[in-house]
Protein backbone atom coordinates (compact mmCIF):
# COMPACT_ATOMS: atom_id res chain seq x y z
CA UNK A 1 0.00 0.00 0.00
CA UNK A 2 0.95 3.39 -0.88
CA UNK A 3 0.45 6.63 1.32
CA UNK A 4 -1.51 9.15 0.69
CA UNK A 5 -2.18 12.36 2.59
CA UNK A 6 -5.30 14.32 1.41
CA UNK A 7 -4.47 18.15 2.80
CA UNK A 8 -6.75 20.78 2.93
CA UNK A 9 -5.11 23.93 3.06
CA UNK A 10 -6.70 27.21 4.80
CA UNK A 11 -8.22 26.17 7.94
CA UNK A 12 -8.93 29.34 9.68
CA UNK A 13 -9.92 31.44 6.71
CA UNK A 14 -13.03 31.57 7.34
CA UNK A 15 -15.75 30.19 9.69
CA UNK A 16 -17.03 27.97 6.49
CA UNK A 17 -13.88 26.58 5.03
CA UNK A 18 -12.72 25.27 8.73
CA UNK A 19 -16.27 23.48 8.82
CA UNK A 20 -15.51 22.22 5.28
CA UNK A 21 -12.56 20.82 6.20
CA UNK A 22 -13.79 19.11 9.10
CA UNK A 23 -16.61 17.75 7.45
CA UNK A 24 -14.01 16.36 4.41
CA UNK A 25 -12.39 15.17 7.17
CA UNK A 26 -15.34 13.24 9.19
CA UNK A 27 -17.15 12.43 5.97
CA UNK A 28 -14.71 12.04 3.33
CA UNK A 29 -10.60 11.38 2.75
CA UNK A 30 -9.56 14.64 4.08
CA UNK A 31 -6.63 13.10 6.17
CA UNK A 32 -4.72 16.67 7.00
CA UNK A 33 -4.73 20.32 7.25
CA UNK A 34 -2.83 23.34 7.03
CA UNK A 35 -3.80 26.15 9.57
CA UNK A 36 -3.55 29.93 8.67
CA UNK A 37 -2.63 31.80 11.48
CA UNK A 38 -3.75 34.74 9.53
CA UNK A 39 -7.03 33.67 9.38
CA UNK A 40 -9.97 35.44 10.25
CA UNK A 41 -11.81 32.85 11.88
CA UNK A 42 -8.70 31.16 13.12
CA UNK A 43 -9.48 32.23 16.89
CA UNK A 44 -12.94 31.19 16.76
CA UNK A 45 -12.78 28.31 14.81
CA UNK A 46 -9.07 26.31 16.16
CA UNK A 47 -10.61 24.68 19.01
CA UNK A 48 -12.89 22.24 16.66
CA UNK A 49 -9.34 21.01 15.73
CA UNK A 50 -9.89 19.44 19.02
CA UNK A 51 -12.53 17.48 18.31
CA UNK A 52 -11.08 15.80 15.21
CA UNK A 53 -7.28 14.45 17.18
CA UNK A 54 -7.23 11.82 13.60
CA UNK A 55 -6.54 15.28 11.66
CA UNK A 56 -3.22 16.18 10.80
CA UNK A 57 -2.31 19.62 11.41
CA UNK A 58 -0.16 21.74 9.45
CA UNK A 59 1.25 25.20 9.79
CA UNK A 60 0.38 27.26 7.01
CA UNK A 61 2.92 29.99 6.90
CA UNK A 62 1.85 33.41 5.24
CA UNK A 63 3.87 35.83 4.45
CA UNK A 64 1.31 37.24 1.38
CA UNK A 65 -2.27 37.78 1.07
CA UNK A 66 -5.37 39.62 2.14
CA UNK A 67 -5.10 39.27 5.74
CA UNK A 68 -3.10 41.62 7.99
CA UNK A 69 0.43 40.18 9.56
CA UNK A 70 0.39 39.39 13.36
CA UNK A 71 3.17 41.85 13.99
CA UNK A 72 3.21 45.38 13.49
CA UNK A 73 4.68 47.15 10.56
CA UNK A 74 7.36 48.19 12.71
CA UNK A 75 8.09 44.55 13.48
CA UNK A 76 8.64 43.17 10.36
CA UNK A 77 9.29 46.59 8.14
CA UNK A 78 10.64 45.01 5.01
CA UNK A 79 7.43 42.53 4.72
CA UNK A 80 4.34 45.01 4.69
CA UNK A 81 3.84 48.58 2.55
CA UNK A 82 3.19 52.08 4.02
CA UNK A 83 -0.21 50.92 5.01
CA UNK A 84 0.98 48.00 6.66
CA UNK A 85 -0.59 45.51 4.15
CA UNK A 86 1.98 42.08 2.79
CA UNK A 87 2.19 41.70 -0.66
CA UNK A 88 -0.70 40.50 -2.15
CA UNK A 89 0.76 37.38 -3.59
CA UNK A 90 3.82 35.69 -4.37
CA UNK A 91 4.02 37.64 -7.79
CA UNK A 92 4.64 40.70 -6.17
CA UNK A 93 6.59 39.18 -3.15
CA UNK A 94 9.19 37.09 -5.40
CA UNK A 95 11.35 39.80 -6.70
CA UNK A 96 11.56 41.86 -3.89
CA UNK A 97 13.18 39.04 -1.94
CA UNK A 98 15.46 37.99 -5.28
CA UNK A 99 16.47 41.62 -5.07
CA UNK A 100 17.48 41.53 -1.06
CA UNK A 101 15.03 43.85 0.48
CA UNK A 102 13.09 41.16 2.33
CA UNK A 103 14.84 40.65 5.79
CA UNK A 104 15.32 37.26 7.09
CA UNK A 105 15.12 38.18 10.60
CA UNK A 106 11.31 39.96 9.67
CA UNK A 107 10.23 36.52 8.21
CA UNK A 108 11.44 34.72 11.26
CA UNK A 109 9.39 37.15 13.37
CA UNK A 110 6.14 37.02 11.56
CA UNK A 111 6.61 33.42 11.00
CA UNK A 112 7.50 32.62 14.75
CA UNK A 113 4.47 34.60 15.96
CA UNK A 114 2.46 32.27 13.63
CA UNK A 115 3.42 29.02 15.01
CA UNK A 116 3.27 30.38 18.39
CA UNK A 117 -0.25 31.24 17.44
CA UNK A 118 -1.34 27.61 16.00
CA UNK A 119 1.04 26.13 19.40
CA UNK A 120 -1.11 28.38 21.66
CA UNK A 121 -4.40 27.26 20.16
CA UNK A 122 -3.25 23.45 21.57
CA UNK A 123 -2.48 22.49 18.15
CA UNK A 124 0.11 20.25 18.01
CA UNK A 125 2.06 20.74 14.35
CA UNK A 126 3.26 17.75 12.67
CA UNK A 127 4.36 19.71 8.99
CA UNK A 128 4.98 23.11 7.72
CA UNK A 129 3.85 24.93 4.18
CA UNK A 130 3.46 28.06 3.15
CA UNK A 131 0.10 30.06 1.66
CA UNK A 132 1.08 30.30 -2.11
CA UNK A 133 4.09 27.90 -1.67
CA UNK A 134 6.73 30.87 -1.23
CA UNK A 135 8.83 28.69 0.71
CA UNK A 136 10.48 27.04 -2.45
CA UNK A 137 12.36 30.10 -2.56
CA UNK A 138 15.36 29.61 -1.25
CA UNK A 139 15.74 32.60 1.29
CA UNK A 140 12.09 31.72 2.49
CA UNK A 141 13.34 28.09 2.93
CA UNK A 142 16.29 28.81 5.00
CA UNK A 143 13.69 30.39 7.85
CA UNK A 144 11.48 27.65 7.88
CA UNK A 145 13.56 25.26 8.45
CA UNK A 146 15.69 26.24 10.80
CA UNK A 147 12.28 27.12 12.43
CA UNK A 148 11.08 23.56 11.85
CA UNK A 149 14.20 22.28 13.53
CA UNK A 150 14.03 24.08 16.37
CA UNK A 151 10.41 23.13 17.46
CA UNK A 152 10.73 19.72 16.18
CA UNK A 153 9.19 20.03 13.13
CA UNK A 154 10.55 17.68 10.51
CA UNK A 155 8.40 17.59 7.41
CA UNK A 156 7.25 19.64 4.51
CA UNK A 157 5.14 20.39 1.47
CA UNK A 158 7.50 19.71 -1.32
CA UNK A 159 5.40 21.59 -4.12
CA UNK A 160 5.26 20.26 -7.65
CA UNK A 161 4.53 21.14 -10.96
CA UNK A 162 3.19 19.51 -14.26
CA UNK A 163 2.83 22.92 -16.83
CA UNK A 164 5.23 23.43 -19.12
CA UNK A 165 4.96 27.07 -18.91
CA UNK A 166 7.76 29.04 -17.28
CA UNK A 167 6.01 29.40 -14.21
CA UNK A 168 6.27 25.52 -14.20
CA UNK A 169 9.72 25.23 -14.92
CA UNK A 170 10.47 27.74 -12.01
CA UNK A 171 8.45 25.85 -9.45
CA UNK A 172 10.03 21.94 -10.68
CA UNK A 173 13.89 23.56 -10.15
CA UNK A 174 12.88 25.25 -6.59
CA UNK A 175 11.41 21.90 -5.61
CA UNK A 176 14.51 19.92 -6.92
CA UNK A 177 16.41 21.96 -4.74
CA UNK A 178 14.54 21.63 -1.58
CA UNK A 179 14.15 17.97 -1.95
CA UNK A 180 17.83 18.23 -1.84
CA UNK A 181 18.02 20.32 1.16
CA UNK A 182 15.44 17.99 2.85
CA UNK A 183 17.34 15.24 2.19
CA UNK A 184 20.62 16.32 3.56
CA UNK A 185 19.50 17.44 7.10
CA UNK A 186 16.77 14.54 7.71
CA UNK A 187 13.43 16.64 6.73
CA UNK A 188 11.03 14.08 5.65
CA UNK A 189 8.23 14.83 2.53
CA UNK A 190 5.82 13.19 0.53
CA UNK A 191 7.74 11.84 -2.75
CA UNK A 192 5.12 13.08 -5.23
CA UNK A 193 2.33 15.64 -4.83
CA UNK A 194 -0.39 17.56 -6.91
CA UNK A 195 -2.91 20.19 -6.30
CA UNK A 196 -1.02 23.48 -7.15
CA UNK A 197 -1.69 23.27 -10.73
CA UNK A 198 -5.39 22.34 -10.12
CA UNK A 199 -5.63 24.62 -7.10
CA UNK A 200 -8.93 25.46 -6.37
CA UNK A 201 -10.46 23.73 -9.52
CA UNK A 202 -10.41 19.53 -8.01
CA UNK A 203 -13.85 20.66 -7.93
CA UNK A 204 -16.04 17.72 -9.67
CA UNK A 205 -15.36 13.79 -8.71
CA UNK A 206 -13.75 12.97 -11.87
CA UNK A 207 -11.20 15.79 -11.72
CA UNK A 208 -10.36 14.92 -7.99
CA UNK A 209 -10.20 10.92 -9.24
CA UNK A 210 -7.91 11.83 -12.25
CA UNK A 211 -6.08 14.03 -9.62
CA UNK A 212 -5.60 10.68 -7.48
CA UNK A 213 -4.63 8.84 -10.80
CA UNK A 214 -1.82 11.00 -11.62
CA UNK A 215 -0.49 10.51 -7.94
CA UNK A 216 -0.82 6.50 -8.62
CA UNK A 217 1.38 6.97 -11.89
CA UNK A 218 4.34 8.61 -10.57
CA UNK A 219 4.45 4.90 -8.54
CA UNK A 220 5.63 6.85 -5.26
CA UNK A 221 5.42 5.24 -1.93
CA UNK A 222 4.05 8.37 -0.83
CA UNK A 223 2.55 11.25 -2.00
CA UNK A 224 0.20 14.87 -1.53
CA UNK A 225 -2.95 15.68 -2.77
CA UNK A 226 -3.54 19.55 -1.65
CA UNK A 227 -6.94 21.08 -1.42
CA UNK A 228 -9.14 23.92 -1.27
CA UNK A 229 -12.38 22.96 0.27
CA UNK A 230 -15.09 25.30 1.59
CA UNK A 231 -18.87 25.66 1.67
CA UNK A 232 -21.25 26.80 -1.03
CA UNK A 233 -22.61 30.26 -0.16
CA UNK A 234 -19.74 31.03 2.20
CA UNK A 235 -20.32 35.18 1.72
CA UNK A 236 -16.83 35.73 3.45
CA UNK A 237 -14.95 34.39 0.78
CA UNK A 238 -15.79 36.80 -1.24
CA UNK A 239 -13.02 39.12 0.03
CA UNK A 240 -10.32 36.79 -1.68
CA UNK A 241 -10.31 37.02 -5.67
CA UNK A 242 -8.62 33.29 -6.60
CA UNK A 243 -11.93 32.30 -8.31
CA UNK A 244 -11.42 29.02 -6.51
CA UNK A 245 -14.93 26.82 -6.32
CA UNK A 246 -14.18 25.71 -2.90
CA UNK A 247 -18.10 24.48 -2.11
CA UNK A 248 -17.94 22.00 -5.28
CA UNK A 249 -14.27 20.81 -4.29
CA UNK A 250 -15.84 20.05 -0.59
CA UNK A 251 -18.17 18.18 -2.43
CA UNK A 252 -16.35 16.04 -4.34
CA UNK A 253 -13.38 15.09 -1.52
CA UNK A 254 -16.74 13.66 0.47
CA UNK A 255 -17.49 12.15 -2.99
CA UNK A 256 -18.09 7.87 -2.07
CA UNK A 257 -16.34 7.68 -5.65
CA UNK A 258 -13.35 9.40 -4.68
CA UNK A 259 -12.64 7.53 -1.71
CA UNK A 260 -13.16 4.35 -3.44
CA UNK A 261 -10.60 5.13 -5.82
CA UNK A 262 -8.29 5.71 -2.98
CA UNK A 263 -8.43 2.24 -2.61
CA UNK A 264 -8.63 1.31 -6.16
CA UNK A 265 -5.22 3.06 -6.81
CA UNK A 266 -4.05 1.18 -3.62
CA UNK A 267 -4.03 4.05 -1.53
CA UNK A 268 -3.48 4.18 2.21
CA UNK A 269 -4.89 7.27 3.58
CA UNK A 270 -2.48 8.76 6.15
CA UNK A 271 -1.04 12.16 7.51
CA UNK A 272 2.57 13.79 7.51
CA UNK A 273 3.19 11.90 11.01
CA UNK A 274 3.11 8.70 8.92
CA UNK A 275 6.39 9.95 6.64
CA UNK A 276 8.80 8.97 8.65
CA UNK A 277 7.52 5.05 8.51
CA UNK A 278 6.41 4.93 5.14
CA UNK A 279 10.10 5.90 4.05
CA UNK A 280 11.46 3.20 5.70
Amino acid sequence: MKLLIVNADDFGLTEGVSRAIIRGHREGIVTSTSALALGPAFDKTSRWLNDAPGLGVGAHLAVVGEDPPLLTAGEIPTLVDRRGRLCMSWRQFLPLAALGRVDPADLRREFSAQLDRIEDAGVTIDHIDTHQNVHLWPAVRKVVLDLGRERGIRAVRVTRSARQRVTGLVVRRLSTSLVRECDGSGWVYPAASTGLDEAGHLDTTAKMIGAIASLARTGAATAELATHPGEHGDTHLSRYQWGYRWGAEGDALCSTEVRAAVDRFDFELGTFRDLADARR
